[in-house]
């Protein structure tokens, strides 16, 4: 995979993230006769072109900015969006616990907005190949044009295909081909099948949905296919600390739920069911709680098509300068 610049001089289409005294981020894409304007000056690109990452200019207010390529945690939270993204302190997670490691062949579905891509492109390396798969094709638009802009050209061990997962898997990944599934999707129970076939005995699986109503259904139906073993479930909560002097304090605000992350490893076949020792509880379930896992009760949101148009338009615009920038 083709990598933007992570360091060296800021140069004509680079993207610069500006903070001000106030903390405010502003994120530009450098263009020679461009400018930054605010509602306390403007401050000329011509003026960050050339100086190293981390420098401080000034506008012609005098006000003074703090200038530094944006990582990558920096770009997905403020990228346009066609559908929810996954959060870096989940992102991170995924990439533990599914173990993605350089050279993988990992199975994505669905591809949402790219965020989470761009983390299993980056861990997988130029060997790995990243199989991503996506039923509406706003959003494999949107998330291509991120992707693009962010790295710099549209990786070249990335494919994305569009339809239902367990329809289109078969036909994109040989059996026992892929180290790796990791699924965002509303419904992952209905693809299991597929990505049990697709995944090397001892490969990962990992789940990442919203609600409990979800993670218990999923869970259920990862014993029922007894091709894998106990699945384990966890969330991630992130709390900031302010340290100041002495007044070290946890921060007011934190960002606590946003998902679940369930994973199980494949078994070899033939192997058999294998089930931990543990303590009865309730585990039976009948009709009526299936009709609270329907995708209207789960929370199923449809952005809207002029919502997904005007993020697919600016994700594009993204791509377009971005490619004019050097790549290494």
């Amino acid at each position: 995979m083709t990598t933007r610049r992570q360091s060296g001089p800021f140069v004509e289409g680079d993207q610069v993230q500006l903070t001000d005294p106030k903390g405010r981020l502003n994120t530009v894409t450098l263009e020679a006769g461009n400018a930054f304007h605010s509602h306390r000056g403007v401050l000329q690109h011509e003026m960050l072109i050339g100086l190293p990452d981390g420098s401080v200019v000034e506008n012609s207010q005098g006000v003074a900015y703090l200038a530094l390529r944006p990582l990558l945690t920096d770009f997905v939270m403020s990228m346009p969006r066609g559908a929810a993204i996954i959060y870096p302190k989940d992102a991170a997670q995924i990439l533990a616990q599914a173990d993605i490691f350089p050279g993988a062949r990992v199975v994505e579905a669905g591809v949402g907005s790219g965020a989470l891509s761009m983390w299993l492109l980056r861990a997988i390396g130029e060997r790995g190949h990243l199989f991503s798969f996506e039923r509406r094709e706003e959003f494999a638009q949107i998330a291509e044009g991120n992707v693009s802009a962010y790295v710099g050209a549209r990786p070249e061990n990335w494919t994305i295909t569009m339809g239902d997962l367990q329809d289109a898997l078969p036909e994109v990944v040989p059996a026992g081909t892929a180290d790796r599934a990791v699924l965002d999707m509303l419904a992952p129970w209905e693809c299991l099948d597929a990505v049990a076939t697709a995944l090397t005995p001892g490969g990962v699986l990992l789940v990442y949905v919203a609600t409990a109503t979800q993670l218990s259904r999923v869970a259920e139906a990862i014993r029922l296919t007894e091709t894998f073993t106990e699945p384990v479930s966890t969330e991630t909560m992130v709390r900031g600390w302010n340290v100041d002097g002495l007044s070290v304090r946890p921060d007011h605000r934190m960002v606590a739920h946003t998902g679940f992350l369930l994973t199980a490893r494949r078994l070899a076949d033939g192997a058999g069911r294998f089930v931990k020792a543990k303590r009865g509880s309730k585990t039976e379930y009948g009709d009526v709680d299936l009709e609270l896992w329907t995708p209207g009760a789960v929370g199923d949101r449809q952005a809207s098509d002029k919502r997904l148009r005007k993020a697919a338009r600016e994700a594009q615009a993204l791509a377009e300068k971005s490619a004019r920038r050097p790549i290494e």
